[in-house]
């Protein structure tokens, strides 16, 4: 299949194209850069052996959207493209309008007219809110969120449930992850965010190959078996595989879903401290800070859904999470000693 990845070059889009590629389709990888690099089309290459088409371009480009659709005979888009750190959406609240939701709608537009209605979107389980109940699964009520990030993944849901309903020719899967971590095996692509870690295993990483001091744990006094917050931590490459069994599955079926990935399974912040601890053989120093506002206790999702209807589920363990994204931070530290 001829398939389109927008962000097709950052963190979970380049480890989406090593799957999709191994399994035979045909890829191109639209990308403006902005949090991506040049180097990646050569990476994905050095691991699969395959080439892959690059295409540099903003998702609000209507037009040039238009014509990579129409000069590459796309069946099918992954649209990963979109900012995506949610205390940066509070303070520049426009850009995440405008970027997640007007460019979704560009694209929208472009595949409308090149006959390209085959979509997989890429979510977060942020649309949920708080969460009400436990395990999280996708009956559970979304709204309530607390950050224009989570509300533009839930707008761009809302906009394309009601397209999928006034054409039945959409064929539209939203993936609502969880919190994806690690790295490819081969440690030549994982998650590199520019300038401060926003994120906890990036943080992690960084203090144990001493580029960071320390790391703040916000708040040791939430009621969960160690106090930390608990979250549900995915393999990027088990999330991968989520959106090759998703392409899949619209192959067959029209309509709008949103489905769960995640594994099912909680970890707080200290245990991950300690299971990186162990995969690098280094110490992680941390402190404790107050609680952040908006943060949740326990999150962590139902992904019975995923199972049913894509015949998916997680394989890779916490200890693989940590192990690859250690070899991929120590990749970065000795490239950057050369």
């Amino acid at each position: 299949m001829n398939i389109l990845l927008t962000g097709g070059l950052g963190y979970i889009g380049s480890h989406t194209a090593i799957v999709l590629a191994q399994a035979g389709h045909r890829l191109v990888l639209f990308d403006n850069l902005s949090n991506s690099s040049h180097a990646m089309p050569g990476k994905l290459e050095s691991i699969t052996g395959k080439p892959f088409v690059f295409v540099s371009g903003d998702v609000r480009d209507t037009e040039l959207l238009h014509q990579t659709l129409r000069a590459y005979s796309i069946e099918a888009v992954i649209h990963f493209a979109g900012l995506k750190v949610v205390g940066e959406s509070l303070t520049i609240p426009l850009e995440y309008y405008a970027n997640n939701v007007q460019g979704t709608i560009s694209l929208l537009q472009a595949m409308r007219e090149a006959g390209a209605r085959m979509l997989v979107f890429s979510s977060s389980a942020n649309v949920y809110g708080e969460p009400r109940y436990l395990p999280v699964d996708e009956v559970h009520p979304t709204g309530g969120v607390t950050n224009p990030y989570g509300r533009s993944k839930l707008h761009v849901e809302e906009i394309l449930a009601d397209l999928s309903r006034s054409d039945p020719d959409w064929r539209i899967v939203c993936l609502r992850y969880f919190n994806p971590v690690g790295a490819h095996e081969s440690g030549l692509i994982g998650d590199d965010p520019g300038g401060f870690p926003n994120n906890l295993m990036p943080y992690i990483a960084r203090v144990a190959a001493g580029q960071l001091k320390e790391l703040q744990v916000f708040g040791n006094d939430y009621p969960t078996p160690d106090g930390t917050g608990v979250r549900d931590f995915i393999h990027v490459m088990d999330l991968a595989e989520g959106h090759a069994c998703a392409v899949d599955y619209l192959s067959g079926n029209t309509g709008w879903q949103a489905i769960n990935l995640g594994t099912g399974q909680g970890y707080s912040v200290l245990e991950m401290i300690r299971a990186f601890e162990v995969a690098s053989g280094r110490p992680v120093a941390y402190r404790i800070a107050p609680r952040r506002p908006g943060d949740s206790a326990s999150c962590y999702a139902n992904p019975d859904k995923a199972k049913t209807l894509l015949n998916w589920s997680a394989r890779r363990s916490l200890a693989e999470m940590c192990v690859s994204t250690w070899k991929f931070q120590h990749g970065m530290r000795t490239a950057a000693a050369i």
